[in-house]
């Protein structure tokens, strides 16, 4: 921490308020001794001389003491105090300090001293002699004596500057120990301060993991931290709420420009694949139309044409319905358990006239019984379209043109199946596009296969809806593709 942050600090201030807060104290008391404790003294004193006159005048009329003088004697020790008294002719009856006498005179010839004092036949003089201060009482009694009371200041004064002296050496003392105690103090009572600044640093940077530490003492500074803690808490709800409603918000733009893209994917999908049906149908339709060919053979294959053609649009737009319900993940699903076997010689007893055509050898334990959880329909149609690409593109390798079908358990309750074809392998760069809609690796290929360029964009949509691992590879005599179903 850099000095001026030290001096800033509630540490600093606190410790600097105490010291000097005490030698502020320690400085008042001095002066206060200074000023104030002579005039205490002296009227303290004065006023314990007048209460002795007024004894001593009842010593002398009425009260009855065996010897007056012990009392007397008494009264100066214990009041630091001189008395002498005369009778009505100037005659000492009492007087226990020779030098009395003498000040009696000089108080009395001294045309200088100050009365400080004069009322009902009491009279209270200071001399001038600095270096023999003191106050006289002079008193007139009933009985016509009269008493002196001679009361010292000089020792006053001095004792003034002792404990003057005395008062600064113990502020100075009770400074350090003060000052010592304050960053005690402060160091205790700023610890806390310093850890809710650090806890509110930290929330001003959307930091709530730092929490104040609450204590049985119920103080400001603990109500402080409860309050801060209770903060810190609705802060981080209210900042997560609305960072949920923010990615909400966020994946619904997302989602909404991602339909949008996919429409117009769509519309620019469908109105490209059309062209040529469209055209054909026109075309034909046209020479029906126009009695191009008068003979009947010829006007039945033109309706064939335009019927065929219709149904591969029809095929292909329901498909592309299908595709973009999947890829929006919005179709609901049936899951249900049935046997993957059965669903497979189904498909093959559907494709048997065209896989005897082909004169491809089919490789597929039908006796195994494999139970999978999936929708039923979905499966079929993944096993149909890796089942029709594989007899499209089977080929004669080494001898052998055969399709084989086998599946392998795999961990996570997942069964994979892998469908594979002898024949020509796919390009490399070309294995990522083929999932891709309308991505054909033959373009030249005949209409006459039925092939939308759909189908593997399908398998895609719907092993993405599963979260499921799919995908082709590349052997030395095929192609095998394979997909991951659940088991449970």
């Amino acid at each position: 921490m850099k000095i001026e942050e030290k001096v800033k600090s509630v540490r600093f201030r606190l410790f600097g308020i105490i010291t000097i807060s005490t030698m502020l104290i320690i400085l008042v008391i001095v002066i206060i001794n200074n000023v104030v404790l002579e005039s205490f003294y002296t009227y303290s004193k004065t006023e314990t001389a007048k209460q002795i006159s007024n004894d001593i005048n009842k010593y002398y009329n009425g009260v009855v003491l065996y010897n007056i003088n012990s009392e007397l004697r008494r009264v100066e020790i214990k009041n630091n105090m001189d008395i002498l008294i005369e009778d009505d002719y100037g005659e000492i009856i009492y007087c226990a300090n020779r030098e009395m006498p003498s000040n009696v005179i000089d108080i009395q010839n001294d045309k200088t001293a100050k009365t400080i004092y004069a009322y009902d036949n009491i009279i209270i003089k200071r001399n001038n002699d600095s270096n023999n201060s003191f106050l006289m009482l002079i008193s007139k009694q009933d009985n016509g004596y009269t008493t002196y009371i001679r009361i010292p200041v000089s020792p006053i004064k001095e004792s003034v500057k002792i404990s003057s002296r005395t008062l600064i050496a113990i502020g100075i003392l009770m400074s350090i120990i003060s000052g010592i105690i304050a960053m005690i103090i402060s160091k205790k009572f700023t610890k806390r301060i310093l850890k809710l600044n650090n806890i509110t640093k930290k929330m001003s940077k959307l930091d709530f993991s730092e929490k104040f530490e609450e204590s049985d003492t119920e103080d400001e500074i603990n109500t402080l931290g409860q309050n801060i803690n209770t903060m810190s808490d609705k802060l981080e709800a209210t900042i997560t709420q609305l960072r949920k409603n923010n990615n909400e918000l966020e994946r619904g733009i997302e989602e909404k420009s991602k339909i949008d893209e996919m429409r117009k994917k769509f519309i620019s999908d469908v109105s490209h694949e059309l062209k040529t049906p469209i055209a054909l149908i026109q075309g034909y339709a046209e020479g029906l139309l126009e009695n191009v060919n008068e003979d009947e053979e010829s006007r039945k294959f033109y309706a064939e044409v335009i019927i065929d053609e219709s149904n591969k649009m029809d095929k292909m737009v329901k498909e592309l319905l299908e595709l973009m319900k999947l890829e929006q993940e919005d179709k609901s699903f049936n899951d249900t358990e049935f046997n993957l076997t059965e669903l497979i010689k189904e498909e093959l007893r559907r494709q048997t006239k065209t896989i005897k055509e082909n004169k491809i050898t089919i490789d597929f334990d039908e006796n195994k019984k494999i139970k999978v959880y999936a929708t039923q329909e979905y499966i079929e149609k993944i096993v149909n379209n890796y089942l029709t690409n594989a007899i499209k593109h089977c080929k004669t390798k080494e001898k052998e043109k055969k399709i084989v079908i086998r599946t392998e358990k795999q961990k996570n309750n997942k069964v994979r199946l892998f469908i594979y074809n002898t024949g020509n392998k796919i390009d490399e760069e070309q294995i990522d596009k083929i999932w891709d809609r309308f991505y054909k690796i033959d373009s030249s290929r005949n209409r006459d296969d039925g092939g939308t360029g759909i189908g593997l964009a399908i398998v895609k949509a719907i092993m993405n809806n599963y979260k499921n691992e799919y995908g082709v590879k590349n052997y030395k005599n095929g192609v095998e593709f394979y997909c991951d179903i659940n088991t449970k």
